[in-house]
């Protein structure tokens, strides 16, 4: 069980989409959560990844590998 404050702001556009939508708060705030774990849980491993294999060569030997040395 998870209970999170809200802002009147929030809360207010809460409301207008569950009269839009047809749909609880409680509908719309899971769907929200699990969009947003996706997208962290996506940005993280993506991260991770990026600092295991992260390699660094020269500016000279990546303007040769891309065909812009002189």
């Amino acid at each position: 069980m998870l209970a999170i404050r809200l802002t009147p702001d929030i809360e207010a556009r809460l409301d207008r989409l569950t009269q839009e939508t047809g749909r609880t708060k409680t509908a719309l705030a899971r769907e929200a959560i699990l969009e947003h774990l996706d997208d962290l849980e996506d940005f993280y491993l993506a991260e991770a990844r990026a600092r295991k294999n992260r390699k660094t060569i020269p500016l000279t030997e990546a303007e040769r590998e891309l065909g812009l040395a002189n």
